[in-house]
């Protein structure tokens, strides 16, 4: 899009989803933090959610009083679902409807702001195909930004050809998946949403996987030393079979520290006084919860564990086939959900958190020696980043593959293991978070996360891989 200004501008475009907006505002100031040319102006687009609202307008509003004024909200009009997304059964088949509904308003969006900027690019969360396809329809560089890891780029990019060479469902494939870059992955651990091919998820993230070959390149939160097997891959053209693949761009490890919340919380001055090492951390995202059933064997597994531990503990879903909060929680009462006298029986050892804790502090205090995870990337790059080994509980999206990853390829936590029907017993529970603190299978973990922090250190120092990524991605717009 041609303009006659001279001030340049970079649109942003997450989903709502909490995980996403924070990956999202971190690149916005990487970008800045390095951009030297003239100003600079990021425009940071939000929807409203179809879930969690309260938590993503709180998050938005302290942002906002917090960085940078080169960095700018526009809250997109409000749309209506319509009555038929009532019952659907899982939260991207919503997220890409609100998504839809608003490409009009993104539309007058980009008319409205190229009065005033000159638009340098686009970059829109994978999510956002049909605004990557319209900016690009008006001479916009469009640049998809993937907040999972290259694995799971891996895995959409290899997804259309999995579509077209097979007609069932990949959860009635009972196989094992060979796709380019990535473990051999049993079928049943691929993409959640892409399981079902009836789904209107499926399709619509086939029309992902197909789009963002077009685009002029793809940002990955992730580093190259990580999975620079998967990276290479990729590069090599070997995910996508009829087009060539796009310039990647590893611009992570990107992770958000609120240092304002987390202050003064109440854990971080209980793990003042635990030995170093010896806390294992579990926690399960912005949107992660369990049954009450589940809560109990959980609690059960950590008590005769003996380990100390920091748990966070969200009330169960209404909804039996739900692993995530679908809308904002009260506080949960520990009492009712967890087994009569455990809070009294661990107190020496154990604390318990109602709903939130600051995962980033947490993770970086001294005295935690482990995390049990749902396999988010933004969680697991915060791990590592910390130097803490992981057990992996994946729960929703694409954390079952990402576990897969994790597991036999990175090598960087120890496997959760379900028992037929997604329940993880207390015996489960407590042999793995033993294994995790006290076992030599434990240890070699935890080197290899040691490790790994150290590369993600100097991915982001001056001539590192992340820095020299985000150099290139410049070039590629600036002219």
């Amino acid at each position: 899009m041609n303009t006659e200004t001279n001030n340049d501008a970079i649109i942003l475009y997450p989903t709502a989803a909490r995980g996403h907006l924070v990956s999202m505002v971190e690149l916005a100031k990487f970008i800045l933090s390095h951009y030297h040319r003239p100003p600079l102006t990021i425009h940071i687009l939000t929807i409203s959610p179809p879930y969690d609202a309260v938590s993503i307008s709180n998050y938005i509003a302290s942002v906002s009083s917090s960085i940078t004024p080169s960095i700018v909200f526009h809250s997109l009009p409000p749309v209506s679902l319509p009555t038929s997304f009532s019952s659907t059964p899982n939260h991207e088949t919503l997220m890409f409807e609100v998504l839809r509904l608003n490409n009009p308003n993104f539309h007058d969006f980009l008319i409205s702001l190229s009065k005033t900027y000159n638009i340098r690019a686009l970059i829109a969360d994978s999510f956002c195909f049909e605004a990557l396809t319209l900016a690009s329809k008006l001479q916009i560089p469009a640049y998809c930004f993937f907040t999972s890891p290259a694995a799971c780029l891996a895995a959409f990019l290899y997804f259309p050809t999995i579509h077209r060479t097979t007609d069932k469902c990949i959860k009635d494939l009972n196989n094992i998946l060979n796709i380019p870059g990535i473990p051999p992955l049993p079928s049943g651990d691929m993409i959640k949403p892409l399981l079902e091919r009836s789904d209107s998820a499926y399709h619509n993230f086939l029309n992902v996987a197909a789009t963002m070959p077009k685009t002029a390149g793809i940002i990955v939160n992730t580093f190259e030393a990580l999975e620079h097997k998967c990276l290479r891959e990729i590069s090599d053209g070997l995910c996508v079979s009829d087009s060539p693949t796009p310039p990647i761009y590893t611009v992570g490890p990107l992770i958000a520290y609120d240092k304002e919340r987390a202050t003064g919380h109440e854990c971080l001055r209980w793990l003042d006084s635990q030995p170093e090492r010896s806390v294992v951390f579990l926690c399960f995202g912005s949107l992660g919860v369990f049954s009450k059933e589940q809560l109990r064997e959980i609690a059960f597994g950590l008590e005769r564990s003996g380990q100390r531990f920091l748990w966070v503990v969200r009330n169960p879903p209404s909804e039996k086939i739900h692993n995530l909060a679908a809308s904002s929680q009260v506080d949960p009462d520990l009492d009712s959900l967890l087994t009569e006298g455990f809070l009294d029986r661990t107190r020496e050892r154990a604390m318990v958190v109602k709903k939130w804790a600051p995962q980033v502090a947490v993770l970086n205090h001294g005295s935690v020696g482990g995390f049990v995870t749902h396999c988010g990337w933004n969680s697991v790059l915060e791990a590592v980043v910390a130097g803490v080994p992981m057990v992996a509980w994946p729960l929703y999206a694409e954390q079952r593959l990402n576990r897969v990853v994790m597991v036999e390829e990175l090598k960087i936590a120890l496997w959760m293991h379900e028992e037929e029907g997604g329940v993880v017993t207390a015996e489960e529970v407590e042999e793995r978070v033993r294994e995790l603190m006290e076992s030599e299978i434990g240890e070699i973990v935890r080197k290899r996360v040691g490790i790994a922090k150290e590369e993600a250190e100097a991915a982001m120092r001056e001539g590192g891989s992340s820095r020299v990524a985000l150099a290139n991605f410049f070039e590629s717009w600036k002219n």
